[in-house]
C-alpha cells in the first residue's frame, strides 16, 4: 500500500515574501497575507506567526531576533501601509541583505495598491527618514 494525499502534489518552489507591517495596521494583517498568497508566493508574516510579541510573554529582544531571521530567509520583503520605526528596521536589514522591496498602500478592507517608494507614508515624526527607503 502506498501513502498518497493531495499535499504530496503540491510542492512547487514559490518566493517566500515577508509582510512588513506596522503595529498600527494589525487589524489588516489576514488580508496582507491573503494578498501576497493570490500574487503565488508563500507569505511570512511575524504577527502570525508571534501575534503581537507573542503578548509579552518573554523578552521582546527574542521575537525580534527570530523575525530577523525570518527576514533572512525570505526573498523578498514587502511593506504595506505606513512605515513605523519597526518597518524601518526591516526595511534597513533587507536592504542590507540585497533583497528586494515593494510598497503598498492599503486602500480599503479590499484594495491593496503597489506604490512606489516616493509615495510611501510615514508614521508621525519618521518622515525625515525618508532616505532610508
Amino acid at each position: 500500500m502506498v501513502f498518497e494525499h493531495r499535499a504530496l502534489d503540491l510542492n512547487q518552489k514559490t518566493k517566500v515574501i515577508f509582510i512588513a507591517l506596522s503595529k498600527h495596521m494589525f487589524y489588516f494583517r489576514r488580508h496582507c497575507v491573503k494578498y501576497v498568497l493570490e500574487q503565488g508566493h508563500t507569505p511570512i508574516s511575524q504577527y502570525g506567526i508571534f501575534d503581537y510579541f507573542l503578548l509579552d510573554t518573554v523578552d521582546r529582544d527574542l521575537i525580534r531576533q527570530a523575525n530577523n531571521n525570518l527576514l533572512r530567509i525570505s526573498d523578498e520583503l514587502w511593506v504595506f501601509g505606513p512605515v513605523s520605526d519597526g518597518v524601518l528596521a526591516e526595511i534597513k536589514l533587507a536592504k542590507e541583505m540585497g533583497k528586494p522591496i515593494r510598497y503598498f498602500k492599503i486602500v480599503d478592507s479590499k484594495t491593496i495598491e503597489e506604490i512606489p517608494k516616493e509615495m510611501v507614508e510615514f508614521e508621525d515624526g519618521l518622515e525625515k527618514f525618508r532616505g532610508e527607503l
